[in-house]
Parts: C-alpha cells; structure tokens; sequence
C-alpha cells in the first residue's frame, strides 16, 4: 500500500499518511523521546523512513497541536481507536491454505456470525473450535459481520472507523487470518461484511487533518457523506478499493459484503462500485472471488451476468423483499415495512421466482418507487434468509423469529428458503432454534452513548406498543454489558431436547439441498422462475433448468386455511413439510418441494 507503515527490504520502515490540510507532521513512537518530523510531499502527503522502528512497534502521527491521532491505515490498534498503531508485518503469518481456491457460488450455503457474539469468549480463536459444528450443519461459506477498528469493546461492526484493523477485542490480525485458514482447510469459505458508506462517530479523527475524505454535496443517514466524487476524491477511492484489495489478498478471503450500497453517493462516471469490483476482478484472476452487495434500491445493473454467466461486477445481493413476505407471513406483523407485503401474496410469488418483490411500484414504507424487473438474473444472485442480524436486531427487544411465530410457521418458512434455487443463509444459532435475542448494542464514550440510548428508543414512538415512554423504557440500552452478553450464541441448548431437534431438522435439510437442489441450479440462468398464485399465501412456482428434462416445483400454503386449486402429488418428492396434500388441497403451513417432468 502506498499509505500507513511499510516494512522495507532493508529492515527499515515508512510511514506515510494523507494529510493535505496541514503543513506539518510528526511520527510519535513509543519508548522514543523525540518525534520524528515527516516530510511533506506533493498532493498532500507526508512521509518519513526511519530503522527506529520495526514488527511491533507502536506509533501515532502528531499534529501541529500536539493531537495525537492513530494512522488510518493501521493494521492493529492493540489499545483501540485512541490508543497507539501498531506496526505489522503482514509476511509473519505463514499460510497452509495453498491448496486452497475457492469454491463456485452455487455451493454456497452461507451462515453470518458475530465474532464476538459467535461464542462467550468472542475471539476468532475461540471461534475457530466451532467450525466442525459448521461443517457437521451443512455451511460452506461463512460471512462475518464487519471487523474494522470500532470503538469501545462492543459493537455490531458499522461504526468502524479503521478500515484497515481487526478490532483488537477479537485478537490479533494473526489470529483472523488462523480463522480463515482454518476455515479453507475445512472447505469452508470466507466472506467480510465491508463498511463504505460512512466511518463511525467516535474516534474518528481524519477530519482534523483530511477533511476532503468527507464532503457535504451528497447527505447520508450519517451526514456529509464519503467523499467519492468531489475534490480530493481521487485518494478516497483508492484507499477504499484498496482496502477491499487488502481483505482479499492479504487475508486470503474468498469474498466481501458490502453494506447499504444505497447510500454511497457518487456521480462520477464510474461509479465507485463498478470500479471496485473491476479492480478486485483483475487483481484475482480466474481465482473465484465473491461480492454481495446489500442495495435498498433493489438495483439490477450491478448483478447483470456476462458471458457464460459469471458476474459482470457483483455475484449477489441480499434479498429483503424475500425476507418480508416470508417473515409477514409466518408472523402477520404489519408494522413500518411490512405493512407493505403483509398478505400481498402476488408479492411473495414475484419475490420467490424472481428476486424482487417491488419492480418498480410505489413503496408507501419509502414513498417512492422501489426496485426494478429482475427475473433476467440467475435465482444465485439473490440471498434468501429469514433472520439476519438487522431483521433480528432491529426489532425493540431483538427477538428471533421462532419466539414470534408459530414452530409450524417457522419450518415451513425455512424449508422454503433453504430449497430455493436463491443462495440461503442462516443467522448463528438458527440451526438450533436459538431462544437467545440478538439485540442493538455499542459502547459509546460520555455524551454520545447517552445519545444513542435515548436515539435507539425514540425509534420505536411510532409504534403503537411503544407510544408511551414507560414502555420505551423497556427497550433494553443498547450501552449496557448485558445487552451484549444476552446475544451471546448458549451452546449448551444444542443439548436440551427441542434444540437438538431444530438441529436434525436444519442437518437433513441442507444435506438434501447439497444432494438434490444444488446440481440442479448450479447452471440454472435467467427467467428459471414463474408464479401462480392460488389464494393469500398460497403459492406454486417452478423452476426450469435449460440442460434438463424436469422442472423443480414449490406448492406452498402459507396460511391459517386450507387452500384448493394445487397441482395433484406426482413426480419425484423432495421435501414435505406440514400436512400431506389431499387431492388437490393443501392444509395450512403446508410445504411440498418436488421434480416434476416436463410435458
């Protein structure tokens, strides 16, 4: 990289930052009485080489102020956003994943994990003792939630602030790279949950000394938004593309998660998006890599497929609209966005055959329209889940969905979206039927934590079970150790009767998925999918496969009624879940997949 601090050939190191808003800087390392002045440089760098430094050594760069500010590109923060960098030496860590090369998305059956809420202890090491469990499930790709620097000891990951550090409550950058490569060695991939759209409130000091990284043309959630477009913009981009290279190469992940895409504003001729994904395409190779992208806007063109169907830019994107319909269905919820899918069954058929549910329609959620037609795209390239850690944690207490709806509402849900031709992917402790919350929480310092706690609440005013200001007070403070230590994945309910069960159920699901469902879309291409609806939440949708002479079939009656009017029992069944069909009824929360032969 030519930022941060590099270990030349010679043993020495450099140390270089973009500062353009200030003439003077200096290099501070620890156990050094005096500071090291850095030269200034042409476009707004500032450079020094010293032998004083080497792996290990902790540093901070000085403003003319006397402000003592961590590198932006630090590759660890021992001590965390305010404390010292450290000095890494990315050849120390030798690989034994040589034989490794990814594995094609059609595999992938994708689990999200929390690190530090992953297991009790929190620490990619610790993490690395579950992944036999992993293995024994079904999962070949695990994402992780964003691992970037962030403040305090707790934090969901999307208020990192360095990009560039794995956040020292987890360990060591050494210990993550262990995790990868004891994943690959396990056959599992790797994907990481990446944060472009804005940096995190607390710690972040790049304003003092770069403040063109931000600029106030385009307003996001957060405010001024990151600046790729506007003056200055040139060194924003690279050190974000550059980043997503650092993931990938450094860390020999197979894949990136980019989240909420939708609010990386840039009016560039090409957008920063499209150059990402072709800068990390030409870097890898013919190396299968992975993009998924996270788009409320429901954006077609960064999904479009190329010759032979490989990913012009992105591989993926998680699918929100299939989450509604399911989650509405199974729980009748009409509050905020639901209100939008609930019994809309039109909706559920277009989201289960074609991807997006809104292609265009006025959203009343956003008051706009939302989305366009997506049946062109491969079923891959849409992520179907029915929890997340949004869809959980956004929720006032952070409930899963099995302490909201019905156990038969739920199987029947999850035997849909784990058979879809759509890649599925579990949230941690699904696979048993975890009773544990998965809530909001951070450690804030002072003012802003007190802001966040009362912010977090507010949120909830408009819903009607939270109108009064006693109940809001029951929403737990996201601030809090135990509303973090409440998230913490209980292994020991695998052991307890009902949650060994959900076990068995999630194990022979995805084993047949693997055996039956994935050699039959592995090649499956645009327009597989078309819909019938029966009646509200009844549903049939087939899936055709070009190169073969069967069709795969979902009946689905998801609704407290029996419903008429499904094709009659043949072909080849798959999967059964509730009561069987008689004639051409199917009884409520039934679901039947099957391979019927084409006329």
């Amino acid at each position: 990289m030519e930022y941060g601090a590099e270990i030349r050939s010679d043993g020495s190191v450099r140390f270089r930052i973009w500062a353009p808003s200030v003439t003077s800087m200096a290099l501070r390392i620890e156990d050094l009485a005096e500071p090291i002045a850095l030269q200034p440089l042409p476009g707004g760098w500032h450079e020094t080489i010293t032998e004083k430094a080497r792996s290990g050594t902790r540093y901070r760069f000085a403003l003319a102020d006397g402000t003592l500010v961590p590198d932006p590109a630090s590759r660890f923060q021992p001590a965390d956003l305010h404390g010292p960098s450290e000095v890494i030496d990315p050849t120390e860590f030798k690989w034994n994943d040589s034989t490794w090369h990814n594995r094609p998305w059609s595999e992938a059956i994708v689990y999200e994990l929390h690190v530090g809420a992953f297991t009790q202890e929190g620490t990619f090491v610790a993490a690395v003792r579950k992944l036999d469990h992993l293995v024994s499930l079904g999962v070949t790709a695990i994402e992780v939630m964003p691992v970037a620097d962030f403040p305090g000891k707790r934090n969901w990951g999307y208020d990192g602030v360095l990009l560039y550090a794995p956040d020292s409550s987890y360990g060591r950058p050494e210990d993550f790279k262990w995790f990868i490569e004891q994943a690959h060695l396990r056959g599992l991939m790797v994907i990481l949950d990446v944060v472009y759209n804005h940096f995190g409130p607390d710690g972040n000091f790049i304003p003092k000394y770069a403040p063109q990284v931000f600029t106030d043309h385009h307003k996001t959630p957060w405010g001024d938004a990151v600046n790729y477009d506007s003056s200055g913009s040139e060194f924003v981009r690279e050190f974000v593309i550059h980043n997503a290279l650092y993931w990938i190469e450094e860390f020999h992940l197979d894949g990136l998660r980019l989240d909420a895409v939708h609010a990386i504003k840039d009016d560039s001729p090409k957008h920063l998006l499209n150059e990402l994904a072709e800068r990390v395409r030409n870097a890898v190779g013919p190396r299968p890599v992975h993009l998924i992208l996270e788009n409320e806007d429901n954006r077609v063109g960064l999904l479009r497929r190329g010759e032979g169907g490989s990913p012009v830019a992105y591989t993926a994107q998680w699918n929100d609209d299939l989450h509604h319909v399911l989650h509405t269905a199974a729980t009748l919820e009409t509050n905020g966005y639901y209100a939008d899918y609930k019994d809309d069954t039109e909706k559920l058929g277009r989201a289960l055959a074609e991807g997006f549910a809104f292609q265009g329609e006025i959203m009343h959620a956003r008051n706009s329209a939302r989305g366009e037609p997506s049946a062109e795209l491969p079923p891959g390239a849409f992520v179907a889940f029915i929890q997340n850690h949004d869809q959980i944690g956004n929720r006032a207490f952070g409930e899963r969905i099995n302490a909201i709806a019905s156990q038969e509402a739920v199987r029947a849900i999850a035997a849909i979206y784990l058979l879809l031709p759509q890649t599925p992917m579990l949230f941690m402790g699904e696979e048993w039927g975890s009773s544990q919350p998965f809530p909001f929480f951070c450690d804030f310092e002072g003012e802003l934590g007190e802001l966040v706690k009362k912010g977090r609440r507010e949120e909830f005013a408009s819903f009607p079970e939270f109108r009064d200001q006693e109940q809001r007070e029951r929403i737990p403070d996201p601030q809090s150790i135990e509303t973090f230590n409440v998230a913490k994945l209980d292994w020991q309910q695998i052991e307890e009767n009902v949650h060994s069960q959900w076990l068995d159920w999630y194990t022979r699901i995805l084993k047949v998925r693997r055996d039956q469902i994935i050699p039959h879309v592995a090649q499956m291409g645009g327009d597989a999918g078309m819909y019938e609806v029966l009646g509200i939440g009844a549903v049939v949708v087939r899936f055709w496969n070009s190169s073969q002479d069967r069709q795969l079939m979902l009946a689905a009656n998801l609704s407290d009624n029996t419903t008429d009017g499904f094709p009659e029992v043949s072909g080849q069944s798959v999967w059964q879940e509730g009561p069987e069909q008689i004639g051409r009824q199917m009884r409520p929360w039934s679901i039947r997949w099957s391979f019927e032969e084409i006329n």
